[in-house]
C-alpha cells in the first residue's frame, strides 16, 4: 500500500483540488452548496500557503485547509482546520489522518497555541479520526445547519498545542 506524501500545496495544484472539491462534496460534511466544476479552488483568504496536500504515487488524492477563527488579532494565537478532503479512490491509505497530524504539526511548528476545528455532528467518520487525533470535542450548536431535509449539530473540537 503506498504511503501519502504530504507537502505544501502549490499554485498549480488549483485544478486537482478544484476536482477533490467538486467529487467529494457532500451533505455529510458542507455546510455550502456543491461547488461548480470551473469555481477557483485558492481565493483571497486561502491560497496555496494555507494548503497541505497528499500525494499518492505522485497524483494529489487529498487537502487540509487551514485558516483562523476570526479575523481579530486577539484570536491570532489559534489555528483552525477549515476543511479536508480525501478522494474517494484514495481512502484506506492514511491520507486524511497524515493531512490531521501534518496540520496539528505545522500549526505547532509555526507557534499556534491551539488548534480547532468545526465538524457536523452526523460525520461520525471525520469525528472519529479528529478524536483519535486528540481532538476533543469543546461544544455543540445544537441543529445549527439544515441540510438535505434535516437538521445538524455543529460540533466544535480543539486540542492543546503547548503541551499544558
Amino acid at each position: 500500500m503506498p504511503v501519502p506524501h504530504i507537502r505544501q500545496a502549490r499554485p498549480d495544484d488549483e485544478r486537482p483540488l478544484r476536482r477533490i472539491d467538486h467529487e467529494t462534496w457532500s451533505y455529510l460534511h458542507a455546510v455550502s452548496p456543491r461547488p461548480e466544476p470551473d469555481d477557483p479552488f485558492f481565493g483571497e483568504v486561502s491560497g496555496p500557503a494555507d494548503h497541505l496536500v497528499a500525494e499518492l504515487d505522485g497524483t494529489v488524492v487529498g487537502y487540509v485547509r487551514l485558516g483562523f477563527p476570526t479575523p481579530l488579532a486577539s484570536n491570532t494565537h489559534v489555528r483552525q482546520i477549515r476543511g479536508l478532503a480525501v478522494l474517494d479512490a484514495a481512502r484506506g491509505n492514511g491520507a486524511g489522518r497524515a493531512l490531521v497530524r501534518a496540520a496539528v504539526d505545522e500549526a505547532r511548528h509555526q507557534g499556534f497555541r491551539r488548534i480547532t476545528l468545526r465538524v457536523l455532528g452526523h460525520n461520525t467518520a471525520a469525528r472519529g479520526l479528529y478524536e483519535s487525533e486528540g481532538f476533543v470535542v469543546e461544544g455543540v450548536q445544537p441543529e445549527e445547519f439544515h441540510l438535505d431535509g434535516g437538521y445538524v449539530d455543529d460540533v466544535l473540537m480543539g486540542q492543546s498545542l503547548t503541551g499544558s
